[in-house]
């Protein structure tokens, strides 16, 4: 009972905060606060679910509590019999809830719900990481549009066997950095090379980057420090890329608040053959970039505090192999592996990170030690 009496404390607590949230996000003043806005009508929902869970948790208690009074004083049979299947269905239903509840009060990634920016890079390997990576590409955008994301590119460079010796490309859609935040890292792919005569397996790597989009106000930046340069795309366009001075470069010079240094960040965006566009494209990406930057410390604080670090910390970190000659896939950090390359290399990745989510909760659950 005490688990019940400690939890019932927790959200008792939350009743008052509840309310006055669900007052202040009618107040006009807070309403005008656009930042601020977003944030409470955030933390109402969350709050929200916890309100409707604890009615539900209180409700099964007071139910099980009535039913067993019934059981101990009440002498007719059907009524006995009436009040055993109600204990037996709250018996059930209570520790569900109790599961629920302790999810929902692990306070989630406040990252969760933003659209992201895919980076993937060819790593060790030559011509065969630059396919590697295109291949990866691919999956990802076969995964997008099986979620119906709305996937754009920004920028690529091209290899010279074929694939990208990078890419970068903006998702957008629901919980999208919540999803794809689990692919940050490096994946490993073990295959002969289509340009290896031998028959040789080979080792290759390519490494993923999921950054959460910032929103314009999450950072400050001041457009009138920006450098802009234009200059004409190069890449299949046909003739209007030589004509049109469509792609934007952007230099920017960023003081690090974590570290005191200024550093000059540049961005090329030569996606679209509309300028507007690209510099609208290569501003988020600055955004974000910066965004990310100043968020590194805050990552850094949850991976030192946990053991596997199933979604954040180090992009440095081997995370999956992907087996060309056994058609197998493992992932490093939660030793799951399948064999059905061909299926997950055509977007059929759901599954791994849904195993991927429930390790992450697992572990937060004992993070949180509720």
């Amino acid at each position: 009972m005490a688990d019940h009496n400690t939890l019932l404390e927790k959200l008792d607590n939350l009743v008052a905060r509840f309310e006055e949230v669900s007052t202040l996000i009618t107040d006009p003043s807070v309403i005008a606060d656009q930042k601020r806005y977003v944030k409470l009508t955030k933390e109402y929902k969350e709050l929200g679910d916890l309100m409707n869970a604890r009615k539900e948790y209180v409700q099964c208690l007071a139910t099980l509590d009535e039913a067993k009074q019934i059981l101990m004083t009440e002498t007719d049979a059907e009524m006995k019999e009436m009040a055993r299947e109600e204990a037996l269905i709250c018996e059930k239903r209570i520790p569900e809830i109790e599961e629920q509840i302790k999810l929902l009060l692990i306070p989630a990634d406040p990252q969760d719900d933003r659209n992201a920016i895919l980076e993937i890079r060819a790593g060790t390997g030559g011509d065969e990481a630059a396919i590697f990576a295109g291949d990866l590409f691919r999956m990802y955008a076969k995964y997008c549009e099986s979620k119906g994301w709305r996937m754009e590119v920004s920028s690529f460079t091209e290899g010279a066997a074929g694939g990208y010796k990078e890419i970068i490309c903006s998702i957008s859609g629901e919980k999208v950095y919540g999803t794809m935040k689990y692919e940050s890292g490096v994946h490993r792919v073990q295959r002969v090379p289509a340009t290896e005569t031998q028959g040789r397996v080979h080792t290759s790597a390519a490494s993923v980057a999921v950054l959460p989009e910032a929103e314009p106000f999450d950072v400050e930046i001041n457009e009138g420090e920006i450098k802009w340069d234009t200059f004409r795309s190069g890449g299949a366009g046909g003739q209007n890329v030589n004509k049109v001075e469509s792609g934007v470069r952007l230099r920017y010079n960023w003081r690090n608040p974590n570290t005191g240094v200024t550093e000059e960040i540049l961005i090329e965006c030569t996606e679209t053959r509309d300028q507007p566009k690209n510099k609208e494209r290569a501003l988020a990406r600055l955004r974000t970039f910066i965004y990310d930057r100043e968020h590194q410390k805050y990552i850094d604080d949850i991976a030192s505090r946990r053991k596997t670090m199933v979604s954040t910390g180090d992009r440095s970190a081997k995370i999956r192999t992907y087996n060309y000659p056994q058609g197998r896939i493992t992932d490093h950090r939660i030793n799951y592996t399948i064999y059905n390359l061909a299926s997950f290399m055509d977007g059929n990745i759901q599954d791994c990170i849904d195993h991927l989510i429930v390790a992450e909760n697992a572990e937060r659950l004992k993070e949180s030690e509720l």
